[in-house]
């Protein structure tokens, strides 16, 4: 465990459970010095986090996760330092909503081709405890639906996700990356800002930007790495939840020699990810290595 976390998710995120509040209120009971909620392609948390850590004594870093895409393939970027209340968070939070609503449906006709009976009320049952977005269907909600209709036990489909089964650890999870992941079966396109686009927003914002968990984001294509840090990239998530062993010791080098800087993360979502802790990433640096470099970058003081 360390006393960073520089990667969690609130209910601002489609696949979030808990409010910024209650973030910090887990983060200060499990030691967390060092915090940022980062949610996807919303700044929203920010304003209750950063107050709320201040309460309890826990240095704030705004932040977001931005889709977007570099030469066809869907990267995940952070921005650290934001300034969060830019209507240019809002636009794309605004964008990145209209389009999942449209594609929840395209994702409903999808999973009903797989030959499950699914019901739209059953996915608003789970969607309307969001504060926003109440529309957008994400593949961790199909999951929790089928996988708690008895009807389907014994579905061949659902057999790996059950507890006994090889995807049983993060079922939710999994079930999402195996059926509604790019690539996969239920994929509906989200239409993102190019690569260059996001650091745009996120460098005209103040912010620093990131390469989220890329053992997992990068598919194997690690030579992207090179290609995209003359762009301005400014950093790597080199320690992340995602990651074996081995994968973060070859970004933590290799971020190390192209000068970026390291941070870490657990990608902490809550019900979604339900073996994931806080504070829990991986990482055998020494945490102040990681402080060192967030104020060399201007993030803390």
């Amino acid at each position: 465990m360390i006393s960073i976390d520089l990667h969690m998710h609130s209910y601002y995120s489609d696949d979030g459970e808990f409010s910024p509040i209650e973030l910090v209120h887990r983060c200060s009971k499990a030691g967390i010095r060092i915090m940022a909620v980062s949610d996807h392609n919303s700044a929203r948390a920010n304003e209750e986090a950063s107050q709320e850590a201040a309460l309890h004594g826990i240095h704030y870093i705004p932040a977001i996760e931005m889709d977007c895409v570099y030469k066809g393939l869907n990267l995940h970027i952070l921005g650290y330092g934001i300034n969060y209340r830019s209507p240019d968070f809002q636009k794309v939070e605004e964008n990145v909503t209209a389009q999942e609503a449209t594609a929840s449906q395209e994702r409903l006709r999808l999973t009903r081709q797989l030959g499950f009976d699914i019901d739209e009320s059953e996915l608003h049952a789970l969607s309307s405890a969001r504060p926003y977005c109440k529309d957008a269907w994400t593949g961790e909600m199909f999951a929790e639906v089928l996988l708690a209709r008895e009807e389907y036990h014994d579905s061949e489909i659902l057999k790996p996700y059950r507890p006994d089964g090889p995807r049983g650890d993060n079922p939710l999870l999994n079930f999402s990356w195996d059926y509604y992941a790019q690539g996969k079966p239920c994929h509906t396109k989200i239409y993102y800002p190019s690569f260059e686009e996001c650091l745009a927003i996120i460098h005209s914002n103040g912010g620093k930007a990131v390469l989220a968990h890329p053992g997992n984001n990068l598919r194997g294509r690690w030579e992207i790495l090179d290609q995209i840090v003359p762009f301005g990239l400014d950093g790597i998530e080199a320690f992340s939840n995602y990651h074996q062993r081995s994968e973060s010791e070859y970004f933590y080098q290799k971020g190390r020699a192209l000068n970026l800087m390291i941070v870490c993360g657990s990608d902490f979502h809550g019900k979604t990810k339900p073996t994931v802790r806080l504070g829990e990433c991986g990482c055998f640096a020494d945490e102040h290595e990681i402080e060192a470099g967030l104020i060399q970058a201007g993030l803390l003081s």
